[in-house]
């Protein structure tokens, strides 16, 4: 899900609308960032074919959130946030996109394999919530949609680092873990705590935080659903 150099495993500048959103969604926040995907993630023993569906919907997941990021330009009020919204894109689409391909291939997952498979439901719900949060609502909408999952894998990067039940030795997702809590993808999420903050300063009162928090939660609880669709598939498989 996309690529600050803070030691804390909390990436969002403290006091922001970000904290406040996961504050208000505390438990379903839980939930995602310590689902029992990640914690296996973290000790290495998720099973692989878990892992294997993950990716794939992860590539397709690519796909819908550049389109999401073009939205965001659209909507944007600022020449600058145009700008931020357009680098996200352009960074999914000819750089993230391409780690992620090289990142499959190491675990026998070709493009033409990955272009071929269909969208799980999972992957479908998450997606279209975030594109008809953007479509239905402002910038503010579609930023707080984004949030939990830019913000999010930080943390759990951040997280999975810290804890000394994390495998660094061995670990066949270890390259996982390093790629979201190195200093790019830790900066990325950083500036997208930031953006919330400026949008929200200009966009909103006291009084629409209600409806933020509800947007944040329902995306909150898509993001642990798409976890638990590897944990489904492997099961399954």
């Amino acid at each position: 899900m996309s690529l600050s150099r803070a030691s804390s495993t909390d990436p969002a500048p403290s006091g922001g609308l970000f904290d406040r959103l996961r504050a208000d969604n505390r438990t379903d926040w839980e939930a995602y960032v310590a689902h029992d995907f990640v914690r296996q993630l973290g000790a290495g023993t998720l099973p692989e074919a878990a892992f294997r569906f993950y990716l794939v919907q992860d590539y397709l997941f690519l796909v819908q959130f550049a389109r999401a990021y073009a939205l965001a330009a659209y909507k944007a009020d600022t020449i600058d946030d145009m700008r931020q919204a357009a680098r996200a894109m352009a960074a999914i689409l000819d750089d993230e996109m391409g780690l992620h391909v090289t990142f499959c291939a190491g675990w026998g997952l070709t493009i033409a394999a990955m272009r071929s498979v269909p969208e799980a439901p999972q992957c479908m719900a998450y997606t279209r919530f975030v594109l008809e949060a953007g479509h239905a609502g402002d910038a503010l909408d579609l930023l707080v949609a984004l949030a939990p999952c830019v913000v999010g894998y930080a943390e759990i990067a951040n997280r999975l680092r810290a804890d000394p039940a994390t495998k660094s030795d061995s670990n066949p997702y270890g390259e996982w873990v390093a790629m979201y809590a190195g200093a790019d993808y830790q900066k990325l999420a950083a500036e997208a705590a930031a953006q919330l903050d400026r949008v929200h300063r200009r966009r909103a009162g006291e009084g629409r935080f209600a409806a933020l928090s509800r947007l944040f939660g329902g995306a909150t609880r898509l993001e642990a659903g798409f976890w638990q669709m590897g944990l489904d598939a492997a099961r399954q498989g």
